[in-house]
């Protein structure tokens, strides 16, 4: 009896103990789920719903006003086949996301590397480069257009006195892209001070080292500041990438001004002005969706968007290792 009574007594402590196991795993959790559950709501509602929805509406005819009915691939067929805006603007859209990120990259990283070698009046230059980034996106675009005038703009002016050839800008399809990345260069003041950042965290005992070997300044760049700066310079270039695939209001208003067409009450404009040359998807995305009210191609251009953004994200990731093996 008694060795019978000490195992059931041991069953029963065992089943207690697995039950308060089980019951300290649920309160784990639950506590985990609340903590995460402002993410998870966040994540639902403004990412995975939109994505679904945008999905979805893709295989329908949908008007924003009557029910959505399904049309299979029309939407796609038509896209890819018929919408004769579309490849003009996905070009326009790859050539400023490897143009205009690679030249704001370098350009940024340039002015970082510039300003943390002067010695004196660092905060005043510091200033005048970060300033020109908080002026409004549309303010900035028509002061663009208004010193980039091809007929009374100032800049055309200095180069006519010097004897150099004075190009048409945002009057000029082989030009407008080239001033659009200017006026991304002006306001780099982002992208500088988060180089100087990056670059002021690099070990001055491995640039003293360096030039205990002899190491020149190229080859300090190259063996101690860049890899040492690395996943800055990764970072800049995935959230350029996804910027520039969001490229909408510098180009409508640009190509708006210079065609002189400023807007108005029922004034239709098609974007792109001159000859395309600045249309960009998210352009088209507005197009299709609030003027002309075919939510269903509008949203096959926005998923085209998104496969884009992520296919170059993945492959820049990737690109990681190489690019830190090259910097070392």
């Amino acid at each position: 009896m008694s060795t019978s009574a000490s195992t059931r007594t041991h069953t029963l402590r065992s089943k207690r103990r697995r039950s308060g196991l089980a019951a300290k795993r649920r309160r784990r959790a639950l506590r985990t789920a609340a903590f995460m559950s402002p993410w998870l709501i966040g994540f639902s509602v403004f990412f995975a719903y939109p994505l679904l929805s945008t999905v979805y509406f893709s295989f329908t005819k949908y008007d924003g006003i009557r029910p959505p009915t399904f049309n299979g691939l029309d939407n796609w067929s038509y896209v890819f086949s018929d919408y004769r805006l579309f490849w003009p603007a996905m070009q326009n859209t790859l050539w400023l996301v490897v143009v205009m990120v690679s030249c704001r990259v370098v350009f940024g990283l340039g002015i970082g590397l510039l300003i943390t070698k002067i010695k004196t009046g660092a905060g005043v230059f510091r200033t005048l480069f970060y300033l020109p980034y908080l002026a409004p996106p549309v303010a900035a675009t028509l002061a663009f257009v208004f010193l980039l005038n091809p007929g009374t703009g100032p800049v055309n002016s200095v180069l006519e006195s010097i004897g150099l050839p004075t190009p048409g800008w945002f009057t000029d399809p082989t030009w407008s892209k080239p001033a659009l990345t200017a006026l991304a260069l002006w306001g780099i003041g982002d992208l500088m001070v988060i180089f100087m950042a990056a670059l002021l965290d690099v070990p001055k005992e491995q640039y003293e080292a360096a030039e205990l070997d002899g190491a020149g300044p190229w080859a300090r760049f190259r063996f101690v500041t860049l890899p040492n700066i690395m996943p800055i310079v990764m970072f800049a270039v995935v959230t350029g990438v996804i910027q520039t695939m969001q490229y909408y209001t510098q180009p409508l208003v640009a190509g708006k001004v210079a065609s002189g067409v400023i807007g108005g009450s029922g004034q239709q404009f098609e974007p792109g002005y001159p000859d395309k040359s600045t249309l960009t998807l998210p352009q088209l995305v507005y197009d299709l969706g609030f003027q002309r009210f075919d939510y269903g191609s509008a949203c096959v251009i926005a998923l085209v968007l998104f496969a884009l953004a992520m296919a170059f994200t993945a492959l820049l990731m990737r690109r990681r290792g190489g690019l830190l093996q090259a910097g070392e």
